[in-house]
């Protein structure tokens, strides 16, 4: 190289550091972070950046009164793991399928149906101190999950299964599961003693009533 080379050659500007790259919302953002994360180790900054929960609901509504002719006697928790899988023909379950696994508890109660009740339900002596009531047999109301003790181990969704929650309003919908646990309960309750029990504490309960009001000699049929 001559020396004419030497003095036309030009200095190269200096590279800026690759963190300056970075656009500043980034590093706005981070700083947010960061300094949220340290505020929380100082008194009185704990809650500066944690989340409130606002309820908007609006009044509740009464739409219906219904009277009930029924003494609820007996009532049974119950139980159950639901493993609900759905497939898809000719595909497999990484690109269309579900499967979930979700523990569904809730209550069963069996009651007494007082409503038909006419006048030869009861018959009395003439001392009026023996009494016989003539009922129906006790039936099983509907399961009631409790959502508190109910709920969703795992879930396995395929490709095409994610990306349609992604347009879904309610993704990961539970509905199924809720109706498939109910109806598991609802089978293990008519395989229970709850009716048999439930008639067992209406007859005591009306037993102890007449009693009080004088009757010696209580009988209760059922059928």
């Amino acid at each position: 190289m001559t020396s004419t080379d030497v003095k036309d050659a030009k200095p190269r500007a200096a590279r800026p550091p690759r963190w300056s790259r970075i656009p500043l919302t980034l590093v706005v953002v981070a700083a947010l972070l960061f300094l949220g994360s340290r505020l929380d180790l100082l008194p009185g900054f704990g809650n500066l950046f944690g989340e409130e929960t606002h309820d908007r609901t609006g009044p509740t509504l009464l739409e219906s009164i219904q009277d009930l002719d029924r003494y609820e006697a007996a009532s049974g928790n119950f139980q159950v793991v639901v493993d609900l899988e759905k497939d898809a023909k000719y595909l497999p379950d990484a690109i269309r399928g579900t499967r979930t696994l979700y523990v569904g508890a809730g209550t069963v109660s069996s009651y007494v149906d007082f409503g038909g009740l006419g006048a030869g339900s009861v018959t009395t002596d003439e001392a009026r101190t023996s009494a016989t009531i003539r009922l129906p047999h006790a039936r099983l109301g509907e399961a009631a999950l409790d959502p508190d003790r109910s709920y969703a181990v795992s879930k396995q969704r395929g490709l095409l299964d994610r990306l349609g929650d992604l347009f879904s309003d309610n993704p990961a919908d539970e509905r199924a599961v809720n109706r498939l646990a109910a109806r598991h309960i609802s089978d293990a309750a008519k395989e229970s003693e709850l009716t048999e029990r439930a008639e067992k504490n209406t007859t005591s309960m009306l037993k102890g009533l007449l009693r009080s009001l004088g009757f010696t000699e209580v009988t209760v049929v059922y059928g």
